[in-house]
């Protein structure tokens, strides 16, 4: 029996993920001989923006869980507050560029992480591609090659996003959270890009929930990866201003439990080269949430039917399906 994928992606918020986390994890993947896939915000860093988050219901809750200001350092925090927001792809492009140099799998997070995350649920087209034109452009200027994989900040998107995947050129994305690949279908409309979504839960999502500390968190992590999974792979998002710094230990034990568990660690491409798109279900998407984080997020929804060569799903749109807990 093959191996089953695991893939790595990471996602890279801020302007010191990039200078400080991003190494380290290439140097900690080296090491494990895996391959990954590391996202880069490519604009400006405007992380101090998230404190207008304090209201949202849950966030105080997770800050303290999870050590923010600890984590993301006081000076990144002020970025877009205090201290005006640095330019992540002009102060850092020669860092993407090693990744990219040291046979890494990249793609595109975000024009600006925190906006994105904050405002493209509610947002039109002109916005939508704007921002995604900005990322997609700055990205060609740092790599003089088109991005070929997209993976949302903060697993946020809207429809028109969705369809601007497919039209930008995306070989694949990982904007959402489910349990495996899928075409997302959005208004009827089948996405030709395929959706590659995050099926295990994040570090942060995990400790200090029901006893789970830094210490214990990769035990548990590997005691949900222990029986194979019941489809194609898993996907595991990481973040290099946690993973990359003061977890690195912990992602340490986890890529060697992986190993040893018998699955095959690599990047986004490894799942992609696993089953073509064509065969891949149709799959509605909806608002919902998961346990450890606040807000909601990009879920895999139910899957659609195909009646006489059109799709039709069993609801009439997509986004007026209820959230799912």
């Amino acid at each position: 029996m093959a191996a089953p994928p695991l893939a790595l992606k990471v996602d890279v918020d801020t302007l010191r993920g990039t200078l400080e986390g991003v190494p380290r994890l290439v140097e900690l993947f080296q090491r494990h001989r895996t391959d990954a896939t590391l996202l880069f915000s490519l604009g400006p860093d405007h992380t101090g923006w998230a404190i207008r988050r304090v209201f949202r219901r849950g966030f105080l809750g997770k800050v303290r869980r999870t050590s923010v200001i600890e984590h993301y350092g006081l000076k990144t925090l002020l970025y877009g507050t205090l201290l005006p927001g640095p330019d992540i792809g002009r102060r850092a492009g020669d860092v993407m560029r090693r990744v990219r140099d040291a046979g890494f799998e990249t793609g595109i997070h975000a024009w600006d992480h925190v906006y994105w995350q904050d405002h493209v649920a509610g947002a039109d087209r002109e916005w939508t591609v704007r921002q995604m034109r900005q990322a997609v452009d700055r990205y060609a200027e740092i790599f003089d090659a088109a991005a070929t994989v997209h993976g949302a900040a903060g697993w946020q998107m809207n429809a028109h996003a969705l369809r601007l995947t497919g039209e930008l050129g995306f070989a694949c994305c990982s904007d959402s959270r489910g349990t495996h690949p899928f075409l997302p279908v959005v208004d009827g409309e089948a996405i030709r890009c395929p959706q590659f979504p995050t099926t295990l839960p994040t570090l942060d999502e995990l400790i200090g929930m029901a006893g789970i500390t830094p210490d214990n968190v990769a035990d548990r992590l590997l005691a949900i990866t222990a029986a194979p999974p019941a489809t194609t792979g898993h996907v595991f998002t990481l973040h290099a201003e946690l993973e990359g710094m003061k977890l690195l230990p912990v992602l340490d034990r986890l890529l060697a439990g992986w190993h040893a568990q018998g699955y095959q660690l690599g990047a986004l491409r490894t799942l992609a080269g696993e089953i073509p798109s064509d065969a891949l279900p149709r799959h509605a998407v909806v608002d919902g949430t998961v346990p450890g984080r606040t807000g909601t997020l990009l879920m895999q929804g139910p899957a659609i039917w195909r009646f006489a060569n059109t799709l039709q799903s069993p609801f009439p749109s997509v986004h007026s399906m209820p959230s799912v807990d």
